[in-house]
């Protein structure tokens, strides 16, 4: 049986927790948290915990279960709200900084 976990808007670009998505989709468990806990882009550390929420939830639904053949079956992230803020530029002028965040899903899995 399956368990979920969600971040929900993180405010850092998803290209940049994409990255990190991608390192660990379809890892063991333990392998993912060692590869996050020694990377050293700043979104590693939310990834971690929201991992480490996904193995408590599972925890819960299964309470009787192994939990050392966990693996990430699935891992996304879509974009969320974009905030628009202005930055002064010549000649009286304004740029656009859209300043971007993020929602993670994350579900984990015993291999059958």
């Amino acid at each position: 049986m399956e368990a979920v976990a969600k971040l929900r808007n993180y405010p850092t670009s998803p290209r940049k927790m994409r990255l990190l998505a991608d390192l660990i989709r379809g890892m063991q468990v333990e392998k993912a948290l060692a590869v996050l806990e020694h990377n050293p882009k700043h979104p590693a550390v939310p990834m971690r915990k929201l991992v480490l929420s996904a193995i408590s939830n599972w925890k819960q639904k299964n309470e009787g279960g192994d939990e050392g053949q966990l693996f990430v079956k699935t891992i996304f992230v879509d974009g969320a709200r974009t905030l628009k803020r202005m930055r002064p530029a010549p000649q009286g002028r304004g740029y656009r900084v859209r300043k971007r965040s993020n929602h993670v899903t994350v579900i984990v899995d015993a291999k059958a």
